[in-house]
């Protein structure tokens, strides 16, 4: 049985499966794509920006190409703008920026979660529909002597059920383990960005002193 003849026993609802499990896969790929540490924090940034804090030729080109490097890029790049406005002012818009970032390693987060939840309902709800094939068979004046209506309600009891949980078992999975992967690098930005906070306030204490 091929997955054509697959989908036709499990009935209409095989259709919004499928086309879940089209959209989950989808959003899986792309988010360990986006995630890669090498995309959002680039091995050499933090040494880019620590030359640029240190030679103090930081300039709206250089502050543009940081940005647009990664998501950690863009963080420092705020908080480098704002340098000569204070310390309190360099960290409101490093944090500003920081939940902004992990906003968008979070996209389709939801989405993936979304489909981890309903999918096991649509499931369900395609067995139920089979159930009434199945019933409306022993019903039906010709009770069970038609073996075949019986086995393709049965059929599309089992398939619909197998089908919800596919989808959402694997969705359910990823979607905890990118969540976790989006906690992970907050957290390792939020420690680099510290760092490089710190040199700069050494950096203008010491050209006050």
């Amino acid at each position: 049985m091929n997955l054509l003849d697959i989908i036709k026993t499990g009935g209409w609802l095989m259709g919004p499966l499928l086309l879940c499990s089209v959209v989950a896969v989808g959003i899986i790929l792309e988010r360990l794509w986006t995630l890669r540490t090498s995309r959002v924090m680039p091995t050499d940034l933090i040494p880019q920006v620590r030359a640029l804090c240190r030679s103090e030729h930081i300039d709206p080109v250089s502050l543009r190409v940081i940005r647009g490097s990664s998501p950690l890029g863009a963080v420092l790049a705020e908080g480098l703008a704002q340098r000569e406005r204070g310390r309190e002012a360099v960290r409101e818009s490093v944090e500003q920026a920081g939940r902004q970032v992990v906003h968008g390693l979070e996209r389709y987060l939801n989405t993936l979660g979304t489909i981890a939840a309903i999918s096991p309902y649509l499931g369900l709800l395609g067995s139920v529909l089979g159930m009434i094939k199945v019933f409306s068979v022993f019903s039906a004046a010709q009770g069970v002597n038609d073996p075949a209506l019986l086995a393709r309600g049965i059929s599309e009891i089992l398939f619909a059920t197998a089908a919800g949980l596919a989808v959402a078992i694997p969705s359910l999975m990823f979607h905890r383990y990118l969540h976790g992967r989006v906690n992970e690098l907050a957290l390792r930005m939020e420690d680099e960005v510290l760092h490089v906070l710190a040199a700069l306030e050494c950096g203008n204490a010491d050209s006050t002193n």
